[in-house]
């Protein structure tokens, strides 16, 4: 047997680690650790502008009056095509760590979050057509790949124990992008400045971020580019069950996100700056309690966290339903922010079931130790950018929901109907697929017998 790895973390020549065995607890106590909280804290600064930057058309959308020529449907279209765009940019995002290391590709990902900023900045004006403001907020959605990458990068620097914790607080520091973009959307109002003066803080933050990732970010060397992960994971069932389940946290998360301020705005006559002043409030909260989610996932099980999240969701739906036909502002506002709240819970919980059930998985073929660890690493790696595509693709689904009820009912009560039976479906198979089983015990794998453990998910 050998003895525990000491062997120094990174080789500085192109910041590239060639040797990362995070599971080692003498690795990881000595080195492993300092390293991995290094990269997560300039990976949370890179995709929280990311984030931001995805999201600024909900701010820059109450920055536009009736001298813009746009009805509230045109504003939801924007929004939706930018939420389309984010969740398809995931997919590369997420292989492109592998390809270019995860620094050089979170240096590159930061960098172009320029195009947006500086185009939108040049044409954000009265008389422009409403096309180029389609296509500036399409270019915006680019932001919404850094969470992909981010997540698959930082996924490989953290052991099985604490990617709970880490991938949550990974995602939360990035959805916090959102409210931050909309706090700052509504110090500008407030003091009377334009949508040009909001892009224009952003775009020193972006060279600043790209700056700091390439001087104190590093690549792991064994993150190959590994396309027979990525054809595995389009193969396997918990591939797409997660990725629904996702659809119902994260989508309703960035759906919600983009969307609340415009329906504060239509549905009860706010103000921008009075549709301002709260929008923040649900992302923010949000945001905050998704490493809570994943800390409790830790502790309990996500499938456990997740299944009562869904029956909250519900109920606060509901609540939005009640309050939305009887025109009860504080009461919609109130119910609203608390489906913020746990959404961002569920984010969480979701996030830490991939793991966990890989490495399941794993113990189910018979692989032990590392190898279990390295199979759990490389699937659940290929899935996340999977799962986080069609996640934020639910986001496009609340926008267009949203849309369509405005249309046809003058509110939006008809879309939170449908978001409430969704929440259901989502509480079904969360109990099918990882609860509904969980008295069976899994037989341990023995040397001597050959046996392998039966799947078990009680506590991924």
């Amino acid at each position: 047997m050998t003895a525990p790895s000491t062997a120094p973390a990174a080789s500085r020549g192109g910041r590239w680690i060639h040797h990362w065995d995070p599971e080692d607890e003498t690795f990881w106590n000595t080195t492993g650790e300092q390293v991995a909280r290094r990269n997560l804290f300039f990976s949370v600064l890179s995709e929280h502008i990311g984030f931001s930057v995805w999201t600024v058309w909900s701010v820059m959308v109450l920055f536009m009056g009736p001298e813009y020529g746009l009805t509230p449907a045109d504003k939801f279209f924007i929004v939706s095509m930018a939420t389309l765009v984010g969740a398809l940019a995931r997919i590369p995002y997420t292989f492109a760590v592998a390809v270019f290391g995860g620094r050089n590709w979170t240096v590159v990902s930061a960098s172009l979050l320029l195009i947006p900023t500086v185009a939108a900045f040049a044409v954000m004006e009265p008389g422009t057509s409403f096309t180029t403001f389609l296509v500036c907020a399409m270019l915006a959605g680019i932001g919404g790949g850094n969470f992909a990458s981010s997540m698959t990068n930082i996924n490989a620097f953290f052991p099985l124990r604490k990617k709970g914790w880490a991938l949550g607080l990974n995602a939360g520091g990035g959805n916090i992008g959102v409210p931050v973009v909309q706090l700052i959307g509504l110090a500008v109002i407030g003091a009377g400045g334009g949508p040009r003066v909001l892009l224009g803080i952003y775009i020193p933050l972006i060279v600043i971020a790209a700056a700091l990732a390439w001087l104190k970010m590093d690549n792991i060397a064994s993150m190959k580019n590994d396309t027979g992960a990525a054809r595995e994971a389009v193969k396997d069932a918990h591939t797409w069950i997660m990725s629904f389940l996702y659809i119902g946290t994260f989508g309703s998360f960035i759906g919600y996100s983009f969307a609340f301020g415009l329906v504060l705005q239509t549905q009860f006559g706010r103000t921008p700056l009075q549709a301002a002043y709260v929008t923040f409030i649900g992302p923010l909260l949000g945001s905050l309690i998704r490493p809570v989610g994943g800390a409790l996932a830790d502790k309990y099980g996500g499938a456990r966290i997740t299944l009562w999240n869904y029956v909250a969701m519900a109920g606060a739906t509901g609540v939005i339903v009640l309050a939305s036909m009887q025109k009860s502002l504080p009461l919609f506002t109130t119910a609203f922010i608390a489906l913020f709240v746990l959404s961002g819970l569920g984010n969480g919980s979701t996030f830490k079931m991939i793991p966990g059930i890989f490495q399941a998985k794993a113990l189910a073929k018979g692989l032990r130790g590392e190898e279990a660890a390295a199979y759990g690493r490389r699937l659940s790696g290929a899935t996340m950018g999977i799962i986080g595509a069609v996640g934020a693709l639910g986001g496009l689904g609340i926008n267009l929901a949203f849309r369509q009820s405005f249309l046809t009912v003058g509110s939006g009560t008809g879309a939170f109907v449908g978001f409430l039976a969704f929440y259901g479906l989502c509480f079904a198979v969360t109990w099918a697929v990882y609860l509904r089983r969980t008295a069976a015990k899994a037989v341990t794998a023995t040397a001597e017998t050959g046996t392998k453990a039966q799947l078990s998910y009680a506590e991924v």
